[in-house]
């Protein structure tokens, strides 16, 4: 079973980089972990951009029992399609992140942040050493 956590950070000022951050667990043996900047997204979408970065990186075990840990307690409801936003870029990229989800049956993703155990391991498993 492989184990992921996912950290998408936006910055306050438009036009500055987003910061993507990724552990990666496969039977509780570190296989990944990275921090990766990337182009200015919207805030409202930054969410979506990271789960899609890690999707791209764990394509080649799209077969496999995956969990996903993320603090972003929309990320469901965007991607059930149940969000009530109005907001057009995060509509659109919901549709793109649905479909690169179908591409892994066996993917759960659980927001951490209502679980103060979980979360409390989500922030010391995407604490990178300087």
């Amino acid at each position: 079973m492989i184990k992921a956590y996912l950290a998408g950070i936006s910055t306050t000022y438009e036009g500055e980089d987003i910061q993507v951050q990724y552990c990666i667990l496969e039977d509780e043996a570190l296989i990944a972990k990275q921090a990766v900047f990337l182009d200015y997204r919207k805030p409202a979408i930054v969410g979506q951009v990271a789960l899609q970065t890690l999707l791209n990186v764990l394509k080649d075990k799209a077969d496999q029992d995956i969990v996903i840990c993320m603090n972003d307690a929309t990320i469901h409801e965007v991607i059930k399609g149940t969000t009530t936003t109005r907001n057009q870029d995060v509509l659109k990229m919901a549709v793109i992140t649905r479909k690169r989800l179908s591409r892994f049956p066996k993917l759960v993703i659980q927001d951490v942040g209502k679980d103060p155990e979980a979360l409390a391991e989500w922030t010391e498993m995407l604490k990178f050493e300087h």
